[in-house]
């Protein structure tokens, strides 16, 4: 089958499991079992040559951690595979959630996916702070690498022993295992542009929610 017959909205989907599946660092086989489906259909449906269901849809988000609708967003919009794969509409944008994490952890605070999809080594993101939100309580470091800059409002970065206050326009650059920690102490929201490396470990337990215009 060539390129050119394929259903774009298949590819797209197998673009996205397949990142997906990497960034939770799993092979195949570990997904078929997770899901009881076959490694061979799965490889099909990573490579765009069948399109998935609901049902297996939904398998394949509870095994990765995902609602379904991360999915069915990424294929909404009316976008050719093509621009799929190099553009991210301001309406197509993929919100980012967390589970395992702690009532404070991300408390007032949303990430938006602003990479095509999960696939690269690393990704954009934009983030947006209420007043008084922050990533928790406590300082975390990961393996990576983070680069970023305010787009609005003031916030402040803990890093190791250090404290910075960014505001609009500031930008910063950080070996992610050391622990740190953004918050915004303002009265107004805020609001980051971030480029991560990798994504998968800051993005290991992430879920989609909502588009959002005003993001």
């Amino acid at each position: 089958m060539s390129d050119d017959s394929l259903d774009p909205v298949a590819v797209a989907l197998g673009s996205d499991i397949r990142g997906l599946r990497k960034t939770k660092g799993l092979t195949l086989a570990e997904l078929a079992e997770l899901t009881g489906r076959s490694v061979g259909f799965l490889s099909q449906i990573e490579r765009g040559l069948k399109k998935p269901s609901v049902g297996t849809l939904q398998s394949l988000g509870d095994a990765l951690g995902l609602g379904i609708g991360w999915f069915l967003q990424g294929t909404e919009g009316g976008a050719t595979t093509a621009e799929r794969t190099v553009v991210v509409r301001r309406n197509q944008r993929r919100r980012l959630s967390y589970t395992g994490l702690s009532s404070t952890d991300y408390l007032g605070m949303q990430d938006w996916l602003v990479s095509p999809d999960l696939n690269a080594n690393h990704g954009l993101v934009v983030t947006t702070y209420e007043p008084g939100a922050s990533t928790g309580d406590d300082l975390n470091g990961h393996e990576g690498e983070e680069s970023g800059m305010v787009l609005s409002g003031t916030i402040v970065l803990d890093l190791g022993d250090e404290r910075y206050t960014l505001e609009t326009g500031d930008s910063f650059h950080f070996d992610s295992a050391i622990p740190h920690r953004y918050s915004n102490p303002g009265k107004e929201p805020a609001s980051t542009i971030m480029a991560l490396v990798p994504m998968a470990l800051r993005y290991g337990h992430a879920h989609s929610g909502d588009n959002d215009d005003n993001a």
